[in-house]
This record gives C-alpha cells, sequence and structure tokens, in this order.
C-alpha cells in the first residue's frame, strides 16, 4: 500500500471520540497540557487574565482536581492552572470546559467560585464555543461574583484560543522547534471537526425574522428579539478580529467607547436603534499601526456589507495631487473601490470609483475646487443572509470574508498622511552656515573680535 493511504499517527488523536463528554474531556487534557509544555502560548492566554508575564514562571497543570466544599461536598472542576515562579505560586486558576453546542452552567460556575475563594485560588476560567456578549461581560448569567472580589471569573472562547495558537505558532514564532511542533499538534486538532471546537456560527433561532421586519421596517426598539440579534453583532464583531488577527499575526480589536466600556446594556441599546431605525449594523475594529480605524456596516434592507477607512488628505499640495497621493497607495486594489472625498466645510462628499480616479485625478474633486479635507475608502461586497453557513455564504461568513478582503485588498497598503517637518527660510540657513564658519575660524580660546580677555 502506498504510505499516502495510511492515516499518520499524532500527539493529539482525534480517532476514537465517541461523544461530547469524551471530546470535553480529551480538548480540555489536550489544550492544558500543552499550556504546561509551550509557556509563550501560555502566556498569551494568561497574562491578560491576571497572571505573571516572568519568563521563569513555571507552569503546572491538572485535571479533575478533587477540592472539598464546607459542607463536605467533593466539587470537581475540569483543570487546573498554576503559575509558580521561585517558591511562590503567581497565578492559580480553575477551569471549566465545554464543546461542541453545551453551555456554561452558573450553579456549577458559582460552586467553583465558592471554592476558588475558599482556596484563595485567583479565578475561574470557562472555555466554550460561546462568545461574550460584551467586553468585560461573562455569556452566563446568574454568577454571583463582584467587581471588587479578589476571585473573579473569566472567559475564553476556543475560537480565542485558536486564534492565539496561530498568532503564536505562525506570526510571533516558537524558538524551541519542538514546543513549535506540540503547538502545531494542537493547532491541528482544534481544527479538526471532532474536537467539539466550533467557530461563531449561528446568528440565532430569530434571525430570519429580526431580518424581515428590519428590512420592511417593522422592527420596534423593545423586541427581545432585535435585542438578541444585537448582542450576537456584538459577538460577531469580536469573532471577526480573531479570524483578522489569525490571519495577520496581530492583536486585533472591536473598538469599544468608553461609555460603553462602562455601560455594556447601553451599547446594545445604540445598536437595537440603529437596527431598527435604519436597518443597519455597525462597528469598529481596531488593527495595531493601522492607518486609521476599520469600519464594518452591514445594510440589512440592501443586503449590502460595507468596510471603509478614513484618512485625513494632504494639506501641503494641491486638490489633484492629494488625490494621487491616494490612489498611488492602492496599486493592487480592485477598482470597484469607492472613494468619498470630503471638503472642510461640506457634509456631502465627490464620489468616485478607484478606475475613475486612476484615469483622472480630477473626478473625485468638488465642483467648488476645494482642497480636499479627508477621504473615505470603502468597499461594497454583497451580504449573506443565511442563519447559519451551509452551501451557500451565510452572514456571518460573508462579513468575516468582507473584513479580510478588504484588509488584504486596501487597508495594509495604506499610510496615514505625515505632515513635513517646519522649513527653514533659504536666507536663514545662508546666515547659520556662515556664522558658524565664522566661529570655526576664530583663534581657541579667545572671545569673538580677537582681543585678549582683560586681566580680573
Amino acid at each position: 500500500m502506498a504510505e499516502t493511504e495510511f492515516e499518520r499517527a499524532r500527539l493529539i488523536p482525534v480517532a476514537g471520540i465517541k461523544g461530547a463528554k469524551e471530546a470535553e474531556d480529551r480538548a480540555t487534557s489536550a489544550l492544558l497540557s500543552v499550556m504546561s509544555v509551550v509557556p509563550s502560548f501560555s502566556r498569551a492566554l494568561l497574562v491578560p487574565l491576571g497572571s505573571t508575564s516572568a519568563k521563569k514562571a513555571q507552569i503546572s497543570t491538572f485535571v479533575k482536581p478533587g477540592y472539598r466544599t464546607g459542607d463536605g461536598r467533593l466539587v470537581i472542576p475540569d483543570g487546573l492552572i498554576r503559575v509558580v515562579v521561585g517558591q511562590r505560586v503567581a497565578f492559580e486558576a480553575l477551569v471549566e470546559v465545554k464543546t461542541g453546542m453545551n453551555k456554561l452552567n452558573a450553579d456549577q460556575l458559582n460552586e467553583y467560585l465558592e471554592v476558588a475563594r475558599g482556596e484563595s485560588i485567583d479565578c475561574v476560567i470557562t472555555i466554550s464555543n460561546e462568545i461574550a456578549p460584551s467586553p468585560g461581560v461573562h455569556p452566563t448569567d446568574g454568577l454571583r461574583v463582584r467587581s471588587n472580589s479578589r476571585t473573579q471569573v473569566h472567559h475564553l472562547s476556543w475560537s480565542l484560543i485558536l486564534a492565539e495558537a496561530v498568532k503564536e505558532h505562525s506570526h510571533r514564532g516558537v524558538d524551541d522547534p519542538e514546543q513549535a511542533w506540540i503547538l502545531d499538534e494542537l493547532i491541528r486538532y482544534l481544527n479538526h471537526e471532532k474536537s467539539g471546537v466550533v467557530d461563531f456560527s449561528d446568528m440565532g433561532d430569530n434571525w430570519a425574522a429580526v431580518l424581515e421586519a428590519a428590512t420592511d421596517g417593522s422592527l420596534s426598539r423593545r423586541s427581545p428579539e432585535a435585542a438578541e440579534i444585537c448582542q450576537r453583532w456584538d459577538q460577531l464583531l469580536r469573532f471577526a478580529t480573531l479570524k483578522l488577527g489569525a490571519e495577520i499575526g496581530a492583536d486585533v480589536t472591536e473598538f469599544i467607547p468608553r461609555a460603553h466600556r462602562q455601560n455594556p446594556p447601553a451599547r446594545n441599546k445604540e445598536f437595537v436603534a440603529s437596527l431598527c431605525s435604519e436597518g443597519s449594523l455597525h462597528g469598529v475594529l481596531r488593527v495595531p499601526d493601522g492607518a486609521a480605524d476599520l469600519s464594518v456596516s452591514v445594510d440589512l434592507k440592501a443586503r449590502k456589507i460595507a468596510v471603509s477607512t478614513q484618512l485625513a488628505a494632504p494639506d501641503d499640495r494641491t486638490p489633484r495631487a492629494a488625490v494621487v497621493w491616494l490612489v498611488k497607495q492602492m496599486k493592487d486594489a480592485p477598482g470597484t473601490v469607492l472613494i468619498d472625498v470630503y471638503q472642510k466645510s461640506g457634509r456631502i462628499p465627490a464620489t468616485a470609483s478607484l478606475e475613475q480616479l486612476r484615469e483622472d485625478p480630477k473626478t473625485g474633486l468638488p465642483e467648488s475646487k476645494q482642497p480636499p479635507n479627508k477621504f473615505l475608502v470603502r468597499q461594497q461586497t454583497k451580504m449573506g443572509t443565511g442563519r447559519r453557513s451551509t452551501r451557500k455564504k451565510g452572514f456571518i461568513d460573508s462579513v468575516v470574508d468582507a473584513v479580510i478582503e478588504f484588509y488584504a485588498n486596501v487597508f495594509q497598503d495604506l499610510q496615514a498622511f505625515v505632515p513635513r517637518a517646519p522649513a527653514l527660510e533659504r536666507q536663514q540657513k545662508t546666515e547659520v552656515k556662515v556664522n558658524s564658519a565664522s566661529r570655526q575660524n576664530e583663534p581657541v580660546g579667545l572671545p569673538s573680535g580677537g582681543q585678549e580677555p582683560s586681566p580680573s
């Protein structure tokens, strides 16, 4: 038989997984064991949760640790992570894991929180395919934990864990070749359909009804179905940051205004207002060292997705030259990309396609001939309408693909305008050179004029 017909032996095999419980146990053991072997991967996951960033820290992981509650009951979380620096335990966390479509249970987590408080454990980490509805908000309702409590609860989605593993392996790089191979085995395992790791792939039972109501304008702001869809939209934005971040090897984030960070329900309320009044949803992603933020908008009525970015126009050249400055940056972008040119005091832009501007830059200038103040570069794509992705591209896939496509074709080549340094007049520069030359020709130790200083 040809060697290609044989199944290659794997460090973390998927063969033999017969049910959800077995998939959960194997995923837990695989993840925790790799975390103990690949410290850079562990730090990427644990430091944001309060663990030490010390490279000398030793990470130990355990499965099925048993603890007694105050009334003598035995409580067994899925795992335990212990980070030790020298002789001191610097960080410790209980771990609860779910795979597939299984949801986290509030009663179970509250019991683990009680154990963690009694054992002076820093936190409880939950892992599942659920994505938090808002930053800092746990996907499970009913948790009994105060914001000022020493013991906290943190959530990691499998999508985030997989994205961090890919970034660490493929972009940041793991120096030790054996650690790199082990991390690659974890990535291969988590990507397998039998592992129980599922991407964010469902807009929920109410998607079709909300889509229809948003299209005909009959959606009410008090509708709980609208609130649920907007919550999933926020989850989709975070999922898009993970997918884009894994592609480019950077920590892409969702931009959240301070008011929304302090009051997550207000964020959902704003999404609902936009959905009901305009039939649209919006979000902003932030890429490290990007020329600007990346905006995502979906128009449910027109079934369109628009991904865009806004750049300040150069103020040190002619209007035509300012347009040329932008067009030259998009040599590989498709000609269908649209560019809105705004004047300083104008609200209505002049719009032209990139193809038109390549032929004649003046096409995109307003009739008033005033210098442009800013450019809005945007790309429109067709929106998928399916709740899930099946044979046809669903809504979630269409949004994620639109973000990655815009980044690859347009965004990554853009640079923000940087004003030139203030100029020094030529006459002033000449005087500086002459005075400098005169001082160089003077005798050392004598003041200007060549006279010896008078004795004191």
